[in-house]
């Protein structure tokens, strides 16, 4: 037993110092290639063993020819396992140069397509991981794009919509300044509602900005949707009656919700003006409120004939006004991006499907027990 130990303390003795002269020679290059630190890996390991077996065999005292044996074992053993070590440094080196290109390729604005090759399950894991992330970036980037574009629409078409009631009441004063004007008073009730045209522009920009800035925080109450609903319907009752529309409550039920009681009106308003300016004289447009589940529905339904299905998905973007068919002849297509934005601030979900004869926008709010 006492044997055993001294043999084990010298084979210990030998190895620890071969490992610190290892370690000595792996610090400085630990930079280099994967490839040189398992070839460093590989001849320390063996140079452990040669050393605990000197060590050992000096101890006790071997005779030359064991020792020949024994060394000549080892250095065998010390050549495979630098081959070995080599072998799979080199091919762990092609891979990782595989991943780069490919990373180099995915950093230039490009898709990240995974190396065929296969390769050691880290390596594998990373490239899934850049793969994934590739994704995002993809998806990132082409909402960025559709914002761009909205972003564009909207510049055009606010413009435009400046242009046009500036130009008109540029051309009012010039008349009315000139005394060229039979009725003055007609030009000015004209200016006037030009001005409160650009107010309401003015004003939905303002909300706009703030949504989308993050600047916009409700302050909810507990309410009942039938309240608000029935208050939105009196509101755009003077529009309906100018425009030949009716104006019905469907299924209005008490539900409670926890929501801004002015920006959930601002949600109705313009919800309705929208569907009363897209519904032809004699139409109806219906308001609904009601429970499903653990939500509550409110719901407007307009007879504007329908949405084109590839127009569905854009309803509530910045800007969009539809075809021309759909188009008002005032606003800049702010409203529907006002109610999804105030919405969504509420926890809810806005969206739009088509139904018989018209369309059907649904806010779908967390319900309050």
């Amino acid at each position: 037993m006492k044997d055993l130990l001294l043999i084990a303390l010298f084979a210990f003795g030998g190895a620890v110092a071969a490992g610190l002269v290892g370690a000595a020679v792996l610090i400085p290059l630990r930079h280099r290639s994967m490839t040189v630190s398992l070839a460093v890996v590989a001849v320390v390991a063996v140079s452990a063993m040669l050393a605990g077996t000197l060590a050992v065999a000096w101890a006790m005292f071997l005779s030359p020819h064991d020792l020949t044996v024994v060394t000549l074992v080892i250095v065998m053993a010390a050549v495979v396992s630098l081959v070995t070590a080599l072998l799979l440094g080199r091919w762990v080196v092609a891979r990782s140069h595989d991943l780069a290109r490919a990373a180099r390729d995915f950093g230039d604005d490009g898709d990240f397509a995974v190396p065929a090759a296969p390769a050691t399950a880290e390596l594998s894991g990373l490239a899934r991981e850049l793969a994934a992330t590739s994704a995002k970036l993809a998806a990132s980037r082409a909402r960025e794009r559709a914002l761009e574009t909205s972003r564009r629409e909207l510049v055009a078409w606010i413009s435009h919509d400046l242009r046009t009631p500036l130009t008109g009441l540029r051309a009012m004063a010039e008349a009315l300044e000139d005394g060229v004007v039979d009725d003055p008073a007609r030009y000015h009730r004209q200016i006037r509602a030009e001005v409160d045209r650009l107010t309401t522009m003015v004003g939905d920009l303002f909300e706009l900005s703030r949504i989308q800035a993050g600047a916009f925080l409700p302050v909810p109450a507990r309410m009942s949707l039938r309240d608000l609903a029935a208050d939105a319907l009196l509101g755009a009752a003077p529009l309906a009656e100018e425009r030949g529309v009716r104006l019905v409550g469907e299924d209005l039920q008490h539900v409670p919700v926890e929501v801004d009681g002015k920006e959930m009106t601002r949600v109705l308003a313009n919800l309705l003006v929208n569907a009363i300016r897209h519904t032809p004289a004699d139409g109806t447009v219906a308001v609904s409120a009601a429970r499903d589940g653990d939500s509550a529905i409110l719901a407007v339904t307009d007879g504007c004939g329908g949405i084109p299905s590839d127009d569905l998905p854009r309803v509530f973007d910045t800007g969009w006004r539809g075809t021309a068919a759909r188009t008002p002849p005032a606003g800049a297509g702010l409203g529907l991006a006002i109610v999804r934005g105030i919405v969504e601030a509420h926890a809810g979900r806005a969206h739009v499907r088509n139904v018989p004869g018209g369309c059907r926008f649904e806010v779908t709010l967390p319900l309050v027990t």
